[in-house]
């Protein structure tokens, strides 16, 4: 029975072998069966699976979701709009990070704004603030 190592997957798909097997513990690919050598036996399609969890975790998605877009691919009942949905729920969230990111931006360049970068460390304006002291 042919099939590939772990290692072989690994390469192929772009991950490192801890990742599969992460992977496997947490039931996004199934553990393949073993050699009687002991060594697992993967399947092609798991190369190709794999590089779409890699891709979607890229993404952002979380584990979680990633099974929820796995499962509606075997789902017959599934259409593209309950793909669509899911990605532009996911969308939004990154924009909310945007836009967090942002904020937290502006609010650091101006504490970074308020210090001359020369003086002792006790009248630091940044810490000051950060520590919600008086002058802040």
């Amino acid at each position: 029975m042919d099939g590939l190592r772990i290692g072989q997957v690994a390469k192929q798909a772009g991950v490192g072998v801890e990742t599969i097997r992460f992977y496997e513990r947490k039931g996004l690919i199934e553990e393949p069966p073993r050699r009687d050598s002991g060594y697992r036996q993967y399947a092609e399609g798991a190369v190709s699976r794999i590089r779409f969890i890699r891709r979607t975790r890229e993404l952002g998605f979380t584990l979680k979701e990633i099974r929820e877009l796995l499962n509606l691919r075997v789902d017959a009942d599934a259409s593209l709009g309950d793909v669509r949905r899911r990605s532009e729920a996911k969308l939004l969230e990154i924009e909310g990070k945007i836009a967090d990111l942002r904020r937290m931006k502006r609010a650091l360049a101006e504490l970074t704004a308020r210090c001359c970068g020369e003086g002792p460390i006790g009248e630091c304006p940044i810490l000051e603030a950060l520590y919600g002291e008086p002058g802040s």
